[in-house]
């Protein structure tokens, strides 16, 4: 039998206590969504872990994935205890939200993990390095509502370890260097796992994410693999997202690991390039693009090398690539209200030929 859970130690708070009045009144319950898969969701409940599925309602009136839930949700439910089912009605409000851009050609959000207080950005010193690629999680933690941490790993593979500390540091994020294969430097991460919070583990494959949660739980519960010798690539071992509850009483969402990450268009740029815009602050113009204009001083800061030209580079890439984004979306929405508008206009004709 499946323990039964408080909803206090599953990160319950007084917000939740006032959007779920209305749900506990017709006698559902609520419960924190513990993993995704395709169309079922393992739950964390008051009598015990559960699994449900969506209403139809809820699912007929949804606009997108953002509107159904991921780890880390909480929602108001309909039980079945006698048959270990549920079934999901609603989504209560969520405090943070960590999203991307779909893969391919779509346009919508996919969320990944929901009501978090910190995201540990996961990356490896060895050839995992990327600092470009860190921008874009930094882009996309920063505007979660969440608290972004770097957690640099396999120093022992590095001899770099202190200049790539700082290189990370200087984008205005605290940095963390640890070995969680070693069991080093974990104690670093005990402020943030008090009773009751919540983080989340993001970073590609091969990292060593899988393996800091099971130092955390003190048991090899979730599976690990070496990454590969030719090009130091990991291979894929977590293959959902999954809220797993600690010793402690923290709880921690592991994600699958993410090499490419495309940028959605409520990406935080500014967010991520924190120290460019502190510079931008003391330019001649206000409106400096950083381009060309006289007294730009991010300009002065790559030719004295307190900035790099790289990173500046990287700024541009990411706002044009933002940009397009945006627009990519404003076209798809207006498509849509065109869809809309031509749905609405054939029902008031065929209303007109009846009558």
């Amino acid at each position: 039998m499946s323990p039964m859970w408080d909803r206090d130690a599953l990160g319950w708070t007084p917000a939740l206590t006032e959007a779920f009045a209305p749900f506990a009144s017709e006698g559902l319950d609520a419960a924190r969504v513990a993993v995704e898969h395709q169309h079922l969701f393992g739950l964390y409940t008051k009598g015990g872990d559960l699994l449900a599925d969506v209403s139809g309602h809820m699912r007929h009136h949804a606009r997108s994935r953002l509107d159904f839930p991921v780890a880390g949700d909480w929602v108001a439910v309909r039980s079945r205890l006698d048959e270990g089912r549920a079934t999901i009605q609603a989504l209560l409000p969520r405090k943070s939200l960590f999203s991307r851009q779909a893969a391919g050609k779509e346009t919508d959000e996919q969320p990944l993990a929901a009501n978090i207080d910190t995201v540990f950005l996961v990356m490896g010193l060895d050839r995992d390095y990327s600092p470009r690629r860190f921008e874009r999680y930094l882009a996309l933690a920063s505007r979660s509502g969440a608290v972004p941490i770097a957690l640099l790993t396999k120093p022992d593979l590095c001899d770099q370890t202190e200049e790539r500390r700082l290189e990370i540091e200087g984008m205005g994020v605290t940095v963390h260097v640890l070995s969680p294969k070693l069991g080093e430097g974990l104690e670093a991460l005990t402020s943030y796992l008090l009773p009751g919070t919540t983080v989340a583990l993001l970073g590609s494959s091969g990292v060593g994410k899988s393996t800091l949660i099971n130092r955390l739980l003190g048991e090899e519960r979730l599976k690990t693999r070496e990454v590969r010798l030719k090009d130091h690539r990991g291979r894929h071992t977590t293959t959902h997202r999954e809220l797993i509850i600690l010793p402690g009483g923290s709880l921690v969402i592991d994600t699958p690991g993410m090499r490419e990450i495309q940028l959605s268009e409520t990406a935080d740029i500014e967010g991520s390039f924190a120290d460019i815009a502190t510079l931008g602050e003391t330019c001649r113009f206000t409106n400096c693009r950083h381009d060309a204009e006289p007294g730009c001083a991010v300009l002065k800061a790559v030719a004295d090398g307190v900035l790099t030209a790289e990173r500046l580079e990287s700024q541009r890439k990411l706002q044009k690539e933002l940009q397009h984004q945006i627009v990519r979306v404003d076209q798809r929405a207006a498509l849509e209200q065109k869809k809309q508008w031509k749905a609405i206009h054939k029902a008031q004709k065929r209303h007109r030929t009846r009558g």
